[in-house]
């Protein structure tokens, strides 16, 4: 015998099965299409953004995303539940697609058939055994929403309508095949090509033909309607996340990572700058509500979240979905909220892990940049200070500037003003100039890159704060002053590159600064020092014991420039043995300082620093090792508020380096 089946056996292809079939079909399209249409004209309050450039790479980036669902399968358990549930839900529709194109046109319209034979065996088992892996998951998914449901999963109507019509679709599906191949093929070897299939078969064999008959059109006219009514659903239920997380890996932002849009501070025809109403959001802002599929990833790694904050990533999307929805003439800051919007410390960590591509940190700056330049507000007075401080002195601390270089001159450092022949200019950044403790972390990489024989130059009192933290608060203005001061005085001495210990640093000057003109080398120390060891050019010598420690990513030298692994490089040439943490590299948790929280008190929840603490000592390592000045200083206030002093402490990579010259 042949091996192939007969489609649209029992139900026949005439007229009276086709045109309610196809008017039905078309129904269940025009809703859709109807549905997806009004909540586009709700996108389109949003502010223009093209993010259709470069089409060609956008369209293999969304499909490699969408095929292999990489971004869903990062997170164990349920991620890879809904992973195998979306490809064998997919291999179902493509199958569908495949029997519509042989029984409605190749086979009446040209008399081609290309699914019997060979082919069709392994068609049937691919379809079968999908359609099971499908039923299983679901099933997994549901049992984990409703009856282990983690902590903060936030379960509505649309969840139990979605199990419930997914599950009706791909029951009725295998009922259809159980009583077909009762009847057609029980006893047959094609039996065996369809094990689910079969199974359903069996247990229907005693029913009789006329039974089975009368079964099987009774269920494909369900199993039809159910899949049509699913069809027309997915734009008023979670089921648009089909459509709109796909289209949003398409709609991704291929700035570079963690890139914020530069206002234009002269344009005289703004009427303000910064969110304050849906309208002042972009389209795409908008689109990401409709994106989310209320996972809770975000929230889970948000430490602002985990230590008792009122911010929830999570919510900060699905609220402004709601007010664009529901109450677009509502002021955004009150929808969102002023602490949730304070908390954040932009440590990219919701951004990072979100499988629907979703851009939360731009979001929050927006409406911080609204309450800062147009109200005036900030988290506290303290901030208000440090804002002048930079303003007038050039740095958040309140140190006189004419002093910033004073640090370096005990080690032989010139300024370029003094000698501009320098291999690298080192941009110290206000700790490193005036804190004592980073003042030793600059020490040391002086000495590495005397040792290396690279001559450095600062700026001394030229420098100023680079802007990123009052930047991340909101205050624009300031940093876009402070940045215009350091690219004149940079760009005023003819250098070529440009070496930071400040990740914060590192990050505006290589990124944020591109969009003011400034277009020298920037590197991070962690990468400079790194290809001086590898060169021969900085010899370092291992201790004989063992360096225990552990390491800490930085949120800005991690998981914004995704360098993770030229400080571990560096410590293994020190001999240092590294102890992860639970939470590292791209997962890593927080100092607290992001986002501009390092010139605000913490006053809501506990504090990030501790807990980040309390991290690091159950490694049982004596040392936290990190390479930011704004993490040592996090570091240096958690182990004494945790009562960890003497378990641990804090070193910045650079102290250990020098140590071992």
């Amino acid at each position: 015998m042949e091996f192939t089946r007969e489609i649209y056996w029992n139900i026949g292809q005439g007229a009276a099965t086709l045109i309610p079939m196809y008017l039905m079909t078309l129904a269940a399209l025009v809703i859709m299409v109807w549905g997806f249409w009004r909540r586009i004209q709700v996108y389109r309050q949003g502010q223009a953004v093209n993010r259709l450039d470069g089409l060609g790479q956008r369209v293999r980036s969304a499909l490699r995303q969408v095929l292999t669902q990489a971004k869903v399968l990062r997170v164990p358990g349920a991620g890879t539940a809904h992973g195998l549930f979306f490809w064998g839900f997919f291999l179902l529709f493509v199958g569908t697609c495949l029997i519509i194109v042989q029984a409605d046109f190749t086979d009446p319209l040209f008399g081609v058939q290309f699914l019997k034979g060979t082919f069709y065996k392994y068609f049937s088992l691919i379809l079968d055994l999908a359609g099971l892996v499908a039923l299983l998951m679901l099933a997994g998914l549901f049992v984990r929403r409703y009856l282990v449901r983690p902590p903060g999963l936030e379960t509505n109507r649309d969840d139990a309508l979605m199990h419930g019509l997914l599950f009706a679709i791909l029951l009725t599906g295998f009922v259809l095949e159980g009583a077909r191949m009762a009847v057609t093929e029980l006893g047959t070897p094609l039996a065996a090509w369809s094990p689910v299939g079969l199974v359903f078969a069996k247990g229907m064999a005693g029913l009789g033909e006329p039974a089975l008959r009368s079964l099987h059109t009774g269920v494909w006219w369900l199993h039809l309607v159910l899949a049509l009514g699913f069809i027309a659903l997915i734009p008023f239920t979670k089921f648009r996340h089909i459509f709109t997380t796909s289209a949003n890996y398409l709609f991704a932002d291929h700035r570079p990572k963690g890139a914020l849009v530069t206002l234009d501070l002269e344009d005289e025809s703004a009427e303000s700058f910064g969110a304050a109403r849906i309208q002042d959001l972009t389209w795409k802002d908008l689109f990401d509500a409709d994106a989310c599929t209320q996972c809770k990833r975000c929230q889970d790694r948000c430490p602002a979240h985990a230590t008792d904050k009122p911010l929830s990533p999570m919510k900060i999307v699905n609220q402004i979905g709601e007010t664009a929805f529901h109450a677009p003439d509502r002021s955004l800051i009150e929808s969102l909220g002023k602490d949730e919007l304070w908390s954040c410390t932009t440590c990219r960590a919701c951004q990072e892990i979100c499988p629907a591509a979703i851009e939360h940190v731009p979001k929050i700056v927006d409406a911080r940049r609204n309450l800062v330049l147009m109200e005036g507000e900030f988290p506290g007075e303290e901030v208000m200070g440090a804002a002048e401080n930079s303003e007038i002195n050039g740095n958040p601390l309140g140190m006189p500037f004419a002093a910033r270089g004073d640090w370096a001159q005990a080690l032989g450092v010139k300024t370029l003003a003094e000698d501009a022949d320098v291999d690298v200019l080192y941009f110290v950044g206000c700790y490193a100039s005036f804190d004592k403790r980073n003042i030793r972390v600059a020490s040391a990489f002086i000495k590495l890159c005397q040792a290396a024989g690279i001559r450095v130059g600062i700026l001394g009192s030229e420098e100023k704060c680079c802007g990123e933290p009052l930047r991340k608060l909101g205050n624009e203005y300031l940093y876009q002053g402070l940045a215009g001061e350091n690219i004149e005085a940079i760009k005023g001495y003819g250098v070529k590159k440009v070496v930071t210990t400040c990740p914060h640093c590192f990050n505006t000057l290589a990124k944020d600064y591109r969009d003011l003109g400034f277009d020298l080398e920037v590197e991070h120390y962690t990468r400079f020092l790194e290809g001086l060891v590898a060169q021969g050019a900085l010899r370092l010598e291992k201790s004989e014991e063992a360096l225990s420690c552990t390491y800490h990513d930085s949120c800005y030298l991690g998981r914004y420039n995704d360098i993770y692994a030229a400080p571990r490089t560096l410590l293994q040439a020190a001999g240092g043995q590294v102890i992860e943490m639970d939470k590292s590299l791209a997962e890593s948790f927080c100092c607290g300082a992001g986002g501009g929280r390092i010139l605000a008190e913490e006053k809501l929840g506990t504090r990030i620093s501790e807990a980040r603490a309390r991290m690091a000592v159950e490694t049982g390592a004596p040392l936290l090792v990190s390479n930011c000045p704004f993490c040592l200083t996090m570091f240096e206030d958690g182990i004494k508020g945790a009562d960890l002093e003497g378990r641990l402490a804090p070193k910045d990579l650079a102290e250990i380096l020098v140590e071992r010259l």
